[in-house]
């Protein structure tokens, strides 16, 4: 074995911690959120205003990545190190003492505007590394992303005397430790086709294939479920307290541990769809997270904590299993000269989908009775299964050529 091929062998572990520590940076706010309200004085609400806020940026980057196809221009480890050390800068400027809520809210927006060029930056270079077993790969690094933005509750969680202010200082030295490795260890991958210049239509024309149009839309309805769920599990532990007055969960742990292992389910989604086929893989988790979201009224009623905490730990397992499936339909779907943007632009749509999953819940949790909130994201997974299964039929006509069992 040459030493160029050990070298490879490296690149995805390497990807991985570097996706884990640069996403550290998503829910660093959601993490101390208890202790900026009181500290700058925010309005009611700001929960859900600074998670949408840093959504926003990140659809904001992705519209600007995809239309200037910045991750298929330029050397994918550049982006992702300059985005990484950009995230982290606009991060740290949280713990100012002079800042406002309209200065959070920029920072938090800035901040997601950079994780534009991480997230799905991370995923075009390991495609670019990976001919085959791309499922496997994508599992990894999106179950590096679940675990990096469970990482600030963890931090929460664990460090009762920790200042707020550090839980950004921690997260921005992630940063750009995460960057500075994709940097200087993660060369251009084998298989990267570098994309021609500035093309408008490319944000139109990936959507004419109807096979990557169906996976994208499955991906949607997943979206629109996923990252209200991360946003209200603090949420969620914190009804269940007040309903059941004898119930002491420790909300910044049992949240950390309802979002971060799921990163497990992302890496077991992998495997077990090289066995299963990805789009059936996919189909059984979606499923499974539309049911927890039908069963979630009952959940609150149950008396015994452990039974709530185990079905929360189950439904943060089955509600991002099948993210890194649905990434693996689009890149495989997408012409390879374009698949950096194809991953962009999906990445853009689906996190504004989020926003509105998220104010929905926003605005309706002040209106009907909490254990009823999350029957609203029960339309992401029927979507999701919708989309699925007219990918499904759009494969078996052989309109478009696969690369991978799906």
């Amino acid at each position: 074995m040459d030493d160029r091929s050990i070298r490879r062998k490296w690149v995805l572990p390497i990807i991985v911690f570097a996706q884990f520590c640069c996403t550290s940076l998503w829910f660093a706010g959601n993490a101390v959120i208890n202790d900026l309200i009181p500290h700058f004085d925010l309005p009611a609400g700001s929960m859900g205003h600074l998670t949408s806020i840093v959504q926003f940026g990140f659809i904001s980057g992705t519209l600007v990545f995809a239309i200037l196809t910045i991750a298929d221009r330029f050397s994918p480890s550049l982006v992702f190190f300059l985005s990484a050390i950009a995230g982290g800068t606009f991060n740290l400027a949280v713990i100012f003492e002079w800042n406002t809520f309209p200065s959070l809210l920029l920072f938090r927006f800035l901040t997601g505007f950079f994780l534009a060029g991480i997230y799905p930056v991370g995923m075009k270079i390991a495609s670019d590394y990976a001919k085959e077993g791309l499922g496997k790969s994508l599992g990894y690094l999106v179950g590096a992303l679940v675990v990096g933005t469970a990482f600030p509750h963890l931090l929460n969680g664990f460090s009762i005397d920790l200042p707020w202010r550090m839980v950004f200082v921690i997260t921005t030295s992630f940063a750009v430790l995460g960057g500075s490795v994709i940097w200087l260890f993660v060369p251009n991958g084998p298989y990267r086709k570098p994309g021609a210049g500035f093309d408008f239509s490319s944000f139109i024309r990936v959507f004419r294939n109807r096979p990557f149009r169906s996976a994208a839309f499955g991906y949607f309805g997943h979206m629109w479920e996923l990252y209200a769920f991360w946003a209200f599990v603090p949420v969620m532990l914190s009804a269940y307290n007040r309903m059941h007055p004898d119930a002491l969960l420790p909300v910044s742990l049992l949240s950390f541990f309802v979002i971060g292992l799921g990163g497990l389910a992302c890496v077991a989604g992998g495997y077990i769809s090289g066995i299963a086929g990805t789009k059936r893989t996919a189909f059984i988790a979606l499923l499974l997270s539309g049911i927890c979201c039908l069963l979630s009224p009952l959940a609150f009623l149950l008396g015994s904590e452990s039974l709530f905490v185990s079905f929360l730990l189950f439904w943060g397992l089955v509600v991002i299993a099948d993210s890194p499936l649905f990434s693996t339909l689009v890149a495989l779907n997408a012409r390879p000269e374009a698949r950096g943007t194809a991953l962009t632009i999906v990445n853009c749509i689906g996190f504004a989908i989020t926003i509105v999953s998220i104010q929905l819940l926003v605005y309706a949790s002040g209106n009907i009775e909490e254990r009823f909130l999350f029957l609203l994201l029960v339309p992401g997974p029927v979507m999701g299964l919708i989309g699925l299964g007219i990918f499904r039929k759009a494969k078996q006509k052989g309109s478009n050529q696969s690369y991978t069992r799906s």
